[in-house]
């Protein structure tokens, strides 16, 4: 396992497709918003499910923090497109780091030697740079509040 990028470093830029049809790249956040970007394991299970449910029902407090969140894993994007959908619609963005696999996960020292990523949140500040990082053990639900203060802080 790969060490976890420190905070106060800049965040690599990625670009990749989004379960919504189009592709995002880090770098368009750069001097807007602030990014929460959360790696997790795979779609359709029950721990990420919660946490990606959780993102959306808390999106009016990111949107007044002025924070997005980017949702990856090494899913295919037709498998992110399809989770969404069974989410019940996703207004961010589920992204698929699925060819190269798990570059971005790499990249940030978060991917797995059985080729999931790690469950682990970065802040991204709108310089670009990481303000906060934690990983989580997989069955461990991230604390939405405990992002929230970082990103109003």
């Amino acid at each position: 396992m790969e060490s976890m990028i420190p905070v106060g470093t800049a965040a690599p830029d990625f670009a990749l497709p989004s379960h919504n049809g189009r592709t995002v790249r880090l770098s368009d956040f750069r001097g807007k918003q602030h990014v929460i970007l959360a790696f997790h394991p795979l779609a359709f299970t029950p721990v990420c499910a919660e946490q990606m449910k959780t993102y959306e029902r808390e999106r009016p407090k990111l949107d007044a923090a002025n924070a997005h969140v980017l949702a990856v894993s090494v899913d295919a994007g037709p498998s992110k497109k399809a989770w969404a959908d069974s989410l019940g619609g996703i207004s961010y963005d589920l992204l698929s780091d699925f060819h190269p696999h798990g570059q971005v996960a790499s990249d940030y020292g978060v991917m797995r030697s059985d080729g999931i990523s790690e469950r682990a949140i970065f802040v991204i500040d709108k310089a670009g740079k990481i303000a906060w990082a934690k990983q989580y053990q997989i069955p461990e639900q991230p604390d939405f509040n405990e992002v929230l203060a970082v990103i109003r802080h």
